[in-house]
């Protein structure tokens, strides 16, 4: 629903604040006073293309806000798509600029979106029909999914129960395309999986050698160094260099001296026997590392070796992956895959099968989707065929063509669009094609009446659609808008005093000049200022005692 409308600087409009109520609200005002200017600037805000002229004059920028109060699947799920957190009132403010370069900034809950976002969230919010405008009735597109509502619980399991079957046989064709292709295309795809297959299995990959080797790598190549590093320690443990004893010679002395100076101190015991390990461990670790350094040696062929094992693990990693466990991961790939291409012809025999199992399954769920639809059009026809006899429409004809297609789609086999005849003997025809702009309005009066419990927008804005009526037929028009009120909140743009009388709520629509300068103004109107309208609307701009007392009587007999 719409709650809030704030406009500034477009066209006349200086700056006005509309407060918008469930129900009929309906807009009067003279020929020129800029009705249509406050539903321009509406779809304006809701992604619609106005020139740079419809700024006002003088002024660098304007601006719309809409605030709306809606809380469906379907919006939901639009403003998900674009990045949009709903609030948790449901509210959604949609904000609006042109500037006087002609470009403007969309804005929705306070996040910059594109027009074309813009478009698709706004519809879901609010469906707008006027003599020219597009409407969302007359697009064959949705008739379907429209016709779909009202099939009962038992037609979303039919629905869920055919788009499985839809999804398995479009799964079952993808395989198949990829099979029955260009042969020569398949021979080359299998040569290449052969060659890389082998390949990678020459290479006998193994987790964690990479690892291995690197280590190995490093060793050999500072052979050299090791090798006299190590012969040097030794040295200095064990052989002793240049007339200087080793280690192992200085704790020998040092540790006989010890035990010849505990003779004289029992307390030196301690470190006696303490220097005697370390001496033995000494020695024992210089016997060790002697071994080690006898088999220390340098090796360029193994060094060799383990350089070129190292290079076809990094080629097969730049070519097939990042790491030993991508490659040997496509290699799993690459081999269920040469195993499908390899046995093809028993492969395709048994999708062959498999299709033609899932288009039995897939027409019969087609065929129950079909019935149901037909069933609901039969039901759904007659009740808008007696919405148009109540509106003065007693030859009219409305039908739901269901047709077959050729080909499944993701809602069944059927082409659903709605025909409609006014008079008798005239064929039926899609609802685009209707001429009158009388019998326009009333048919669309009578499919939004019958149809609103389908359609989960929530507010309808009728612009001047009573175009073509008047007297009784005027006042069953005003009827069926007001009975629509009580589903759905409705703006309805007027000239007919039998439709403004029905009113929840009348705003008038006035342009006044002051110091030359024209502004159009949007007043809310109470009983009084409503009742003055409608007898205006009556007899003109020259309102009488009796054509007041008309429209009271008008207005009582709406609220009765």
């Amino acid at each position: 629903m719409l709650e809030y409308l704030h406009i500034k600087n477009m066209a006349l409009i200086q700056e006005c604040e509309i407060s918008f109520g469930t129900g009929l609200n309906i807009l009067t005002g003279e020929t020129g006073a800029g009705k249509s200017m406050v539903i321009g600037s509406l779809q304006f805000a809701l992604g619609g293309r106005v020139g740079k002229d419809f700024l006002r004059r003088g002024e660098k920028i304007a601006s719309v806000e809409a605030l709306f109060t809606a809380d469906t699947q379907a919006l939901r799920q639009r403003l998900e798509e674009n990045g949009i957190a709903p609030e948790e009132d449901g509210t959604i403010l949609v904000a609006r600029t042109l500037s006087e370069t002609g470009k403007s900034v969309c804005r929705i809950n306070g996040t910059a979106v594109t027009v074309g976002m813009l478009k698709e969230i706004a519809e879901e919010l609010i469906d707008i029909y006027g003599q020219h405008e597009h409407q969302s009735l007359l697009n064959p597109s949705k008739h379907i999914r429209l016709l779909d509502r009202f099939c009962g619980p038992g037609f979303a399991e039919a629905m869920n129960g055919y788009r499985t079957g839809y999804n398995a046989l479009k799964d079952v064709e993808k395989q198949l395309s990829g099979l029955l292709g260009d042969e020569a295309q398949r021979e080359q795809r299998i040569d290449i999986l052969q060659f890389q297959k082998e390949e990678i299995e020459g290479a006998a990959l193994r987790i964690g050698e990479e690892e291995e080797l690197l280590e190995q790598k490093k060793r050999l190549g500072s052979m050299e160094k090791l090798i006299k590093l190590t012969r040097e320690s030794l040295s200095q443990l064990y052989d002793g260099k240049d007339n200087l004893p080793s280690a192992c010679d200085q704790l020998g002395d040092a540790l006989a001296k010890l035990q010849e100076a505990v003779e004289y101190d029992s307390n030196l015991q301690g470190f006696v026997d303490a220097l005697a390990d370390a001496y033995a461990a000494v020695e024992d670790m210089a016997r060790e590392l002697k071994r080690e350094a006898d088999q220390q040696e340098a090796d360029p062929q193994a060094l060799e070796e383990i350089e070129e094992r190292l290079q076809t693990i990094y080629k097969l990693k730049r070519k097939y992956g990042g790491s030993v466990e991508t490659v040997l991961a496509f290699y799993d790939k690459i081999t269920e895959e040469l195993h499908f291409l390899a046995n093809s012809n028993e492969i395709v025999a048994e999708l062959l099968a498999q299709k033609q199992a899932e288009q039995k399954k897939l027409t019969e769920a087609a065929n129950t989707l079909t019935e149901i639809r037909k069933k609901t059009a039969a039901a759904v026809t007659a009740q808008i065929e007696s919405a148009l006899r109540d509106m003065e429409m007693k030859d009219a004809k409305f039908y739901i063509q269901i047709e077959e297609k050729n080909e499944w789609t993701v809602d069944g086999k059927d082409k659903v669009e709605f025909l409609f005849s006014a008079n008798a003997g005239e064929g039926l025809k899609p609802l685009a094609k209707i001429a009158s702009g009388g019998e326009m309005s009333r048919v669309m009066l009578a499919l939004k009446t019958v149809l609103v419990d389908g359609d989960e927008i929530g507010t309808f804005i009728f612009d001047e659609i009573d175009t073509g009526v008047s007297g009784r037929t005027a006042r069953k028009v005003g009827e069926k808008m007001h009975l629509l009120g009580k589903k759905r909140q409705i703006l309805c743009i007027t000239h007919l005093p039998q439709i403004a009388a029905m009113a929840n709520r009348h705003f008038l629509i006035e342009k006044r000049s002051l110091h030359g300068e024209t502004t159009t103004n949007v007043m809310p109107l109470e009983t009084d200022g409503a009742v003055q309208e409608v007898a205006r609307l009556m007899g003109g701009n020259d309102v009488t005692e009796t054509t007041l007392a008309a429209a009271r009587e008008l207005m009582m007999e709406t609220e009765g």
